[in-house]
């Protein structure tokens, strides 16, 4: 039996913030998330966009599939997170705890932008363009990808990704965890 998608990250968010032993007040400030939200999401009355989960998940030093673990459906078109418009999300391997790392496919629609906040450190994001043409933001300055490019930077900082074009744009993005700590559970 599948559960609703807001339920499980409610419940993953919940659990983590037990486990860790926060209250929302600490939860709110450790994601930079409010109180109200959190709570909102925790009772599955909010779906969280792709952005606010990176929060969540830098904030409790976790990793982002971490939130998807108690979807226990196979179909991965029910497994995707949808932000407020213009991207979504699906796991293609939820974290791994041998290797650190996890891999979504993002698709994001027609001049979609998605700017994204500093991950923890020792976060490195890897890009492959699967589909379309887009650019990736980092120090400030949009690069150019194609279908086939790849490319891997630190993720500590601010950074984006943005379709170029009239077409979709469709890209497997890498993250590996590096600094051992920063993926406790």
């Amino acid at each position: 039996m599948s559960i609703n998608f807001n339920n499980a990250i409610g419940s993953q968010l919940k659990l983590a913030r037990t486990n860790k032993g926060w209250s929302l007040d600490i939860a709110s400030k450790n994601t930079n998330v409010s109180k109200a939200m959190l709570g909102q999401i925790e009772r599955g009355e909010s779906s969280p966009t792709v952005a606010r989960l990176w929060d969540i998940a830098t904030g409790f030093h976790l990793p982002l599939s971490y939130f998807f673990l108690a979807i226990e459906d196979d179909d991965v078109s029910k497994n995707m997170l949808n932000s407020e418009a213009g991207i979504s999300i699906s796991t293609l391997f939820p974290f791994d705890v041998e290797t650190k790392s996890e891999v979504f496919s993002l698709t994001l629609a027609s001049l979609h932008q998605q700017i994204s906040a500093p991950h923890n450190d020792g976060v490195i994001e890897h890009i492959l363009v699967i589909e379309g043409d887009m650019e990736y933001l980092l120090s400030g300055q949009w690069h150019h990808l194609s279908k086939g490019d790849v490319v891997k930077f630190n993720a500590n900082q601010k950074h984006g990704y943005r379709n170029v074009s009239e077409h979709q744009a469709v890209f497997h993005n890498i993250i590996c965890y590096t600094n051992e700590d920063k993926t406790t559970r």
